[in-house]
This record gives C-alpha cells, sequence and structure tokens, in this order.
C-alpha cells in the first residue's frame, strides 16, 4: 500500500533511537530478574514499581485495581482470587489521532519455576523468562514514546499505554478495564512478540477456558463397590467426548490439559475435574463448540449417582481481519516498506489482548513486540538486534499518524 506519506520528515527523528539498543536491553534484564508470574502478586507489585520508575520520564502511571476473578480449585470449588493492577499513563487525550499502546507485565513462569536467570547466548541473544514474551516489548513500546516526544509530530497524536498484570491468565480481570480505557482510539498498538524473522499476526483465533467437575458417591471398592458411582470414569467418557470435538469444524480445536481427582485404590472416586482450551475461527464456530459443550455436561447429569457444572468461557473473541483491520495492516506494511523494515503477515492460533480490542471495534497490530521465539519455554529468547528496529517501527507509526498520514476508513480523504 502507498501510504502517500513522505517518511523522509521522519528519518532525523528517528535517528534518535540509533544508540539505544544498550539502554533497552538494560531494562529487559532488570525486569527479566523480577519474577512476575500471573499469580505471584509480590512479584507484579514489583514489577509495577519496576515500569513506574521507567515511565518517570513521560508521566506517573495510574494503578487502577482489579477485581478478583472466579477460579476452580482442585476440590471444585470456585473461589475468588486476586491479581495486580493495572498500570494507565495518558497523554493528549483531545489530540486529533488517539492510539492505545498495551501490552501484559505479567509472565507464565511463577516464583517456583526454575527458568529464573537471564543469560548470552551469542552476541544477539537474551535468554530467559519474559525476555520477549513480554518484557522486550515493554522496552520497545517505551523508547518508541520516548522518540515520540522528543519530535515536531507529537502534538498531533494523543496516547494511552496500558499494561496488565494477567494476560498469561486470559486476562479475565483487566480485559473488560481495557477495552473500557482504549474506546475511542483509531487503532492500537500491542507488544506481544513477533517472530523470529519479524513476521506479525494477523488474524487470531478466539480462546475459550473450561473446567468441567464431575461429582459422584464414594464407597468402598471392595465391600461396597455397587454403591459408588465413579466421577472419575464418568468424566473420563466426557474427555473423550471433548477429544472428538477435534477435525469436526475447520480449525477448532479442543485441548484437554489437565485431569485432577481420585485417591487411595480401595475407593470409588466422588469427585473429577478437566481443565481444557479451545480455539475458534470464528464467532459461530464458538457458538456450536458451546452448544457441544451444554450436551456433553447435560450427559453426565444425566447418569445414575453424577452431577457435573462446567465453569468458564470464551474470554477472547476470534479476531477477524476485518475491513478497519485490513486497512491498518496495509498502512502499517507501507510504512514499514518505506523504512526499509518489511512487515510481514500470518494468521495464527494464537490470541492475546488484541482480541478483545478488535472484537470492541479498535483494530490493532497486536505483534509489534520484540522479535524472539521459544516463548512459555526455558529456552525463551530475544534477538537484540531487533530492539533499535521494531522500536523504529513503532515510533515512525506514532510520528506518521501524528502528522495525520493515518486516515481511519471511512473518514475524509480516505485511500483505498
Amino acid at each position: 500500500m502507498d501510504t502517500g506519506f513522505d517518511v523522509a520528515a521522519l528519518r532525523p527523528h528517528l535517528a534518535r533511537i540509533r544508540g539505544r539498543r544498550a539502554a533497552m536491553e538494560a531494562l529487559i534484564r532488570r525486569w527479566a530478574a523480577i519474577n512476575s508470574g500471573s499469580g505471584n502478586r509480590a512479584g507484579l507489585a514489583a514489577m509495577a514499581d519496576a515500569l513506574a520508575e521507567a515511565f518517570a520520564p513521560l508521566g506517573t502511571p495510574e494503578r487502577r485495581p482489579l477485581p478478583a476473578v472466579a477460579a476452580v480449585a482442585a476440590d471444585g470449588t470456585v473461589r475468588e482470587e486476586a491479581t495486580g493492577d493495572l498500570l494507565v499513563l495518558t497523554r493528549r487525550p483531545e489530540a486529533p489521532r488517539r492510539v492505545t499502546l498495551a501490552i501484559h507485565y505479567d509472565t507464565v513462569y511463577g516464583p517456583d519455576h526454575p527458568f529464573r536467570t537471564v543469560r548470552e547466548a551469542g552476541a544477539d541473544t537474551l535468554v530467559g523468562p519474559g525476555v520477549a514474551d513480554a518484557k522486550g516489548g515493554i522496552a520497545v513500546l517505551l523508547h518508541a514514546l520516548l522518540a515520540l516526544e522528543d519530535s515536531p509530530f507529537a502534538a498531533g497524536i494523543g496516547w494511552r499505554v496500558l499494561l496488565n498484570p494477567d494476560e498469561e491468565t486470559g486476562s479475565r480481570a483487566s480485559a473488560a478495564a481495557m477495552v473500557e480505557a482504549a474506546a475511542g482510539a483509531d487503532f492500537a498498538m500491542l507488544y506481544e512478540p513477533a517472530l523470529e524473522d519479524g513476521t506479525m499476526a494477523g488474524a487470531r483465533k478466539g480462546s475459550g477456558t473450561f473446567a468441567l467437575v464431575a461429582r459422584g458417591r464414594a464407597a468402598h471398592a471392595g465391600r461396597d463397590f455397587a454403591a459408588g458411582r465413579n466421577a472419575l470414569t464418568a468424566l473420563a467418557g466426557a474427555i473423550l467426548e471433548l477429544d472428538a470435538l477435534n477435525g469436526r469444524d475447520d480449525g477448532v480445536t479442543v485441548n484437554v490439559a489437565g485431569v485432577e481427582g481420585g485417591g487411595p485404590v480401595n475407593v470409588v472416586p466422588d469427585l473429577a475435574l478437566a481443565r481444557f482450551n479451545v480455539r475458534v475461527p470464528t464467532p459461530g464456530d464458538a457458538a456450536r463448540v458451546t452448544a457441544a459443550l451444554a450436551r456433553i455436561t447435560a450427559g453426565l447429569n444425566a447418569r445414575d449417582g453424577i452431577r457435573a457444572e462446567l465453569h468458564g468461557g470464551f474470554g477472547r473473541p476470534p479476531k477477524v481481519a476485518d475491513a478497519r483491520q485490513q486497512h491498518l495492516q496495509a498502512w502499517v506494511g507501507g510504512l514499514g516498506d518505506a523504512l526499509g523494515i518489511p512487515v510481514r503477515w500470518r494468521d495464527t492460533g494464537g490470541c492475546c489482548d488484541g482480541n478483545n480490542l478488535a472484537a470492541a471495534g479498535i483494530p490493532n497490530i497486536d505483534t509489534l513486540g520484540v522479535r524472539g521465539g521459544r516463548i512459555h519455554s526455558d529456552g525463551e529468547f530475544v534477538r537484540l538486534d531487533s530492539l533499535e528496529e521494531r522500536a523504529t517501527l513503532s515510533a515512525a507509526l506514532l510520528m506518521a499518524a501524528g502528522a495525520g498520514a493515518f486516515v481511519p476508513p471511512g473518514a475524509a480523504g480516505d485511500r483505498p
């Protein structure tokens, strides 16, 4: 797409990002040393403190407490779980163009996880918890904003930063608050990691997380076996039905990831629980899966002596490449080409907060973070040679939008 905008006007201001690699690397190392696993409230608070210090040149982030959310415990009971704060930083909300920049500061690595330290793996690679997903992305976001604020284009664009503490567990506490805070934005920029070669996510599947609890009747396995009702074997049948949903609709996957329950071998188990995740390409697929889950649960409840409860739901709607999303992707791709930073897209089964923002009508690019890989494993890495590149791309998007180069679809002067 020809953006119709001469990026030459941006280059002197983008040049200021050159030489910032060391500063960004230092932030990543410091932040990765803070364990901010989604359930580690003390670690999340420490990370929030570190972020407030780093963002201080731009202002003081507001800390918004989030509501507790329901969680199903191993004994089948539903309990309330608290999380960290949503950090919000806003500048020029009255500007003619408004953008939301968002990413999470939690990781998948809890305080007891053995993957705790950062190490070098060659001149251009750091391995460590959260270095790519998404503490590296936060560093890129911060330095892109610093470059914008040092440029003459800042006056034309207002921005709001949203940093949430629970994305890795589905943003159940923060999703509604983030959508509300992003309302009115022309587009959003999210800093999940790109692939190692820089490819970014286009359309994304939706995601639902569920827990199916089955309760039966305990009895002595030898003396009174017939009086028992085995919750574990009843649930096993339901799990097979869940697995059979794979392949019925194109792109729909059901992953049964955990089973809890049972006990001594001489007791008929009266409790069993299965945790599973569902990915769907379209809202229609989500509706069909929801109906199938209701049938499976009803089938369990129809069994003699078995009671079943289904918890959870689809917290991430599918992110569909609609006209607004395609328009934004084309504009970003054109600007990237003009800068010599080729932008490629690939649809993915992964999901993020970009799903929720897109469902709320806010088009977004959600993989503007670092180039990296092996996320959610003990080999997670970031390519350090991507830091200045990715910050340059984001700063260019912000500056160009501030210069009036981004025209939302349907607005006067919209380009095809």
